[in-house]
């Protein structure tokens, strides 16, 4: 079964963080190209987890996906922006 999601990275100090939306899964390397390897390995093990525990249907059904037959198709992205928000006075 093939699962899409959407991967997004981004710089904490010197680790490159990698996050699959919208299944909320996280990793980090110390390049995009090592956080990318390690956040297929941690997608791969939790989308196996929740099948072997008999909730992956409900798992993707949260993070928005939908039954389509056989193939859960992902949520189809509208946009992803970068914003700020003022804090204090």
């Amino acid at each position: 079964m093939q699962i899409e999601f959407t991967i997004q990275t981004w710089r904490e100090g010197n680790q490159i963080i990698a996050h699959a939306m919208p299944l909320d899964v996280a990793s980090a390397g110390p390049t995009p190209a090592a956080a990318r390897a390690a956040l297929d390995e941690a997608v791969r093990v939790f989308l196996r987890t929740a099948e072997d525990h008999g909730t992956l249907a409900e798992v993707l059904e949260e993070a928005g996906y939908v039954l389509d037959g056989a193939q859960w198709r992902s949520p189809a992205w509208i946009g992803i922006e970068q914003a700020s928000a003022t804090v204090g006075a």
